[in-house]
């Protein structure tokens, strides 16, 4: 008969620190149970974060600590997810079949903030979440292009609210579905932050972990609307590392902290060229820049992309590159990074709004 005890167990598992939340296991509450029967061990581990593509790995690392104690003959680990809904701004009502609404932000044009978010959007839902996008860009819609539904109409069960459109899994909804592709919208800020309202409100989201929101730059109407009206559980900030594109990152950073959404970290795109001919490294923008912002500011630095052909040319063909090369190693970085979003997420406050029954006195 073997003497193993549950806290040999844990302060094994406690030796592996996850890659993606930066805690161990057990301090952050994962570990659900240990059965100890004799010299055999089976752990539970729930998840507050998607991990399909890491599940094997997290299994294997564990028990191999578990196996590690004297005593312990063989360990079973089993990895299951559970996602839950995470604080948002006070006074913020929560939005019906939506649990958490990431926003992604970057405060400067053209640093591939819309390619990141759908990207990062469709590599939550192969980590095994639902997932929705939004397009809250009124002025310069692109996400109905980069997945491929350009010109498709919303259809309407009701009269009164919209369906999501579906792509590659994805739940996604745009003012670019209800306006012809080369029609501007020539509004003043009132009507854009209108529109952003009817579409996140007016929308039949299906039970969505994460509703990604793709932010137009800057830091105006649409962004405030934002910060007022919607509940957002946390921000991602996209940057590329040249000084001008930082410079409005850090504005886009500081806006976050002025309306009390927490940044879930910094996201570099086109941080390194390599060359299609001869593969040699070039950093065309400089070096390192969202990795010092996020330091500057305690944030977690989410990844770096390369500045890639494919990534561009997937994204304008109604392809984006984690569902046209899955296997692709610029799809792995944004797995990654999706992965590291949302435990970030995970570690946060959750909501429980929802668990507390309204009180009526009659």
């Amino acid at each position: 008969m073997s003497n193993v005890t549950q806290a040999q167990v844990e302060n094994a598992i406690k030796q592996y620190v996850d890659p993606y939340m930066d805690k161990d296991l057990v301090s952050a509450g994962c570990i659900k149970n240990i059965a100890i029967d004799g010299d055999k061990v089976t752990v539970d581990v729930v998840l507050g974060f998607p991990a399909q593509g890491y599940a094997d790995e997290l299994a294997a690392a564990v028990k191999g600590k578990v196996e590690a104690v004297a005593g312990v003959a063989g360990a079973a680990v089993k990895v299951n997810t559970l996602i839950a809904s995470h604080a948002a701004q006070k006074g913020v009502k929560h939005i019906k079949g939506v649990k958490n609404i990431i926003a992604v932000a970057s405060g400067k044009g053209g640093v591939g903030k819309s390619t990141t978010s759908v990207n990062l959007a469709l590599a939550l839902a192969a980590e095994g979440a639902t997932v929705g996008i939004l397009d809250a860009d009124i002025y310069g819609p692109s996400q109905p292009r980069m997945l491929g539904v350009g010109g498709t109409r919303p259809e309407s069960s009701d009269g009164q609210t919209l369906n999501p459109v579906m792509s590659y899994g994805l739940q996604s909804m745009s003012i670019g579905y209800l306006i012809d592709e080369d029609t501007p919208m020539i509004w003043r800020g009132p009507m854009v932050t209108q529109a952003l309202e009817q579409l996140l409100n007016d929308t039949q989201w299906r039970e969505v972990d994460y509703l990604v929101i793709d932010l137009p730059p800057g830091t105006g109407d649409t962004q405030l609307t934002l910060a007022q009206k919607v509940p957002v559980s946390g921000a991602v900030i996209v940057t590329t590392p040249q000084d001008i594109a930082l410079l409005d990152a850090r504005k886009a950073y500081k806006m976050f902290e002025k309306v009390e959404v927490p940044v879930l970290g910094v996201v570099e795109n086109m941080s390194i060229h390599i060359c299609s001919k001869c593969g040699h490294e070039e950093h065309i923008f400089g070096q390192g820049g969202g990795q010092s912002m996020a330091e500057q500011y305690g944030v977690p630095f989410l990844g770096a992309l390369p500045l890639d052909i494919r990534i561009r040319e997937e994204a304008d063909n109604g392809k984006p590159t984690v569902v046209a090369e899955p296997d692709s190693r610029i799809a792995q970085i944004y797995r990654d990074i999706a992965r590291r979003v949302a435990a970030k997420l995970a570690l946060k406050a959750k909501d429980y709004s929802a668990k507390f029954p309204k009180i009526v006195i009659q």
